[in-house]
């Protein structure tokens, strides 16, 4: 694992400057990290601000950023204007990660830099991910993939450098919690948000808000279940504040990529 941190770091000193695209996230932040040590301000941290992006996390980003040392740029993003985007194909997020890079090119031709990064992982390879396929066609490179780091590996080395974010859970755009084939807006995405800092109030943190049109699904963590269905009078009157008529607790718990089991269902729509 070190071997591979000190391979990430000879790579980064070969590609010389990088714009990161940055989330604020365990994988992005820590890429961040290493490229602001080894390249200094030849390295510049860029998250893409718009609807899909809770302004917690925005706030969030830019603190990590700050705690780190490292440049950040933030930019205006135009997915929701995007009909191909708007319209929630199963390769959404190809068109929000275009966007993305489309941003980080301009930043890094104004710069005078070479490359844009992202903070993918081997883990990333694991699952149905259309915007790698963004990535490729934009020339973006993906460091961490390329010296085989793994999440976990991500996970245990941003611990030893004693970075704050090291166990911090996985976060997706918030047009992640809206099904296939159901258009985002900015109206639903706004009540999705809403309803999940409110959650997040309430104390619930591994927690997302899938979103059925009237009804908002939650899914949690298994040690949150519990804790939830205690709190599921305070949870349903914060529910119908953001819009929703019923509010659902879903069984299973919070799982990455659940809405994935909808892909059939949503091509056969397309």
């Amino acid at each position: 694992m070190l071997q591979k941190l000190k391979d990430l770091e000879n790579l980064l000193r070969q590609l010389e400057s990088l714009v990161v695209c940055f989330s604020g996230g365990l994988d992005s932040s820590f890429l961040l990290k290493v490229a602001t040590d080894v390249l200094g301000e030849r390295a510049v941290g860029l998250t893409a601000v718009g609807p899909t992006l809770p302004e917690s996390e925005r706030q969030e980003a830019q603190r990590i950023a700050k705690d780190l040392g490292g440049r950040l740029i933030l930019a205006d993003s135009r997915e929701v204007h995007n009909p191909d985007y708007v319209r929630n194909p199963s390769n959404r997020c190809y068109y929000c990660k275009s966007e993305l890079y489309a941003l980080a090119a301009e930043h890094k031709r104004k710069l005078g830099f070479a490359f844009v990064v992202d903070g993918s992982t081997v883990d990333d390879l694991g699952d149905y991910r259309p915007g790698l396929g963004a990535a490729r066609e934009a020339g973006a490179r993906s460091p961490l993939l390329e010296v085989g780091l793994t999440k976990a590996e991500v996970r245990e080395l941003a611990r030893q450098m004693g970075l704050d974010f090291w166990d911090k859970p996985a976060s997706a755009c918030l047009a992640s919690r809206i099904p296939y084939g159901t258009s985002v807006t900015v109206e639903r995405l706004g009540r999705v948000e809403r309803f999940e800092e409110a959650l997040h109030r309430l104390g619930l943190k591994q927690i997302r808000v899938r979103f059925h049109h009237e009804v908002a699904r939650i899914e949690g963590a298994n040690d949150e279940i519990n804790v939830a269905f205690t709190q599921r009078e305070a949870i349903v009157r914060e529910g119908l504040a953001a819009g929703f008529l019923f509010v659902a607790l879903d069984l299973a718990g919070y799982r990455t990529g659940s809405l994935n089991q909808l892909l059939p269902a949503a091509d056969s729509k397309s």
